[in-house]
């Protein structure tokens, strides 16, 4: 019988959802471990950071892919901790790779609060994300966090014989310019635009921005609106904008003809369901009391709306009364 598997959306922390999503797939805690007979979880990233159970779901996913009940790729949220707590080197001007600034400190914090006692765990966890994977390729079908760009993966194979990093490659990977900064912020961020004439806009988290992301998979786009992938929408007066020969040759394309690819990161809402016949993301802001959804992926070539599964989060997730340190033990 050919195995199955279930790719899982970014967690940021939410382990009691986790674990209802697990068992409502028919797996199984067995010695310790979420297990199935016949199927495997793929992790799309970010288990870290924002959510009220962040050190429970780093044990719950180390455990599973230590035992060979799941696989992962790595998220923007492991890349920025790595990024966080990593010295720059000498003359660099830097303290840290990334910066310790309010916005970064804000990001992590919860990650941090929460690993306050426990800093050899964390420690570990760190090391660790240096074995997770930047991209997937399974059987029939991919996975990444943000976006598959299919030079820089293959120069990236071709180059460093594999698909993750070490910490030189994180070094290098602070220069945004260098190919190791386009892989880390084209993989695991996606891709972008600037706004025209200057313009910035301003999201639901407070931010202002002058760049939008973009899909990676536009077929022809002719607009803006053709080609934006975001939580917040342009501006009509933008979005029906034309894009000029130059922004069209930006804008990366995935064909028909291509496997089956699965992305995360982009804070979903709605009914989970493809984004073209072989194009998914399954990220519907389970940590902002959406959904943590999965797509239970077989034999298929062509994605299935039916093949969604998910647990909505109606209310906020308590912390257990008490967690043992046996129970989380690697």
């Amino acid at each position: 019988m050919t195995r199955g598997y279930d790719v899982i959306g970014d967690i940021h922390g939410c382990a009691n959802t986790l674990r209802a999503l697990l068992e409502q797939m028919g797996y199984k805690r067995i010695n310790g471990v979420y297990q199935h007979p016949r199927r495997q979880a793929v992790f799309i990233g970010d288990i870290i950071d924002r959510g009220p159970r962040i050190r429970e779901a780093l044990h719950l996913v180390y455990d599973m892919v230590q035992h060979g009940a799941a696989q992962i790729v790595m998220g923007n949220h492991e890349y920025n901790a790595l990024g966080y707590c990593t010295r720059a080197r000498p003359g660099s001007g830097k303290t840290f790779l990334r910066e310790h600034n309010e916005r970064h400190n804000r990001l992590i914090r919860e990650t941090l609060e929460q690993f306050d006692a426990h800093p050899q765990e964390w420690n570990e966890f760190l090391d660790w994300f240096y074995d997770i994977p930047l991209f997937l390729e399974i059987e029939h079908f991919r996975v990444v966090h943000a976006c598959w760009d299919s030079h820089l993966i293959e120069t990236f194979k071709r180059t460093r014989g594999g698909n993750t990093i070490d910490e030189d490659f994180l070094h290098d990977s602070a220069a945004l310019d260098s190919f190791a900064g386009q892989v880390m912020d084209r993989l695991l961020r996606g891709t972008d635009l600037r706004l025209p004439d200057g313009l910035a806009i301003e999201g639901r988290d407070g931010f202002r921005r002058q760049f939008f992301r973009t899909k990676f998979w536009a077929e022809n786009p002719q607009t803006y609106n053709d080609v934006v992938f975001q939580p917040d929408p342009l501006p009509e007066h933008i979005a029906n904008r034309r894009l000029s020969a130059e922004e069209r040759d930006r804008i990366l394309t995935y064909p028909s003809t291509e496997p089956p690819v699965f992305v995360g990161h982009y804070w979903r809402d709605g009914e989970p369901r493809p984004l073209a016949p072989n194009v998914a993301c399954i990220d519907y802001s389970a940590v902002k009391y959406g959904r943590l959804v999965a797509y239970r992926m077989d034999d298929e070539r062509t994605l299935r709306r039916d093949k969604f599964v998910w647990v909505d989060v109606e209310r906020p997730e308590q912390p257990m009364a008490s967690v043992s340190d046996d129970s989380l033990r690697r």
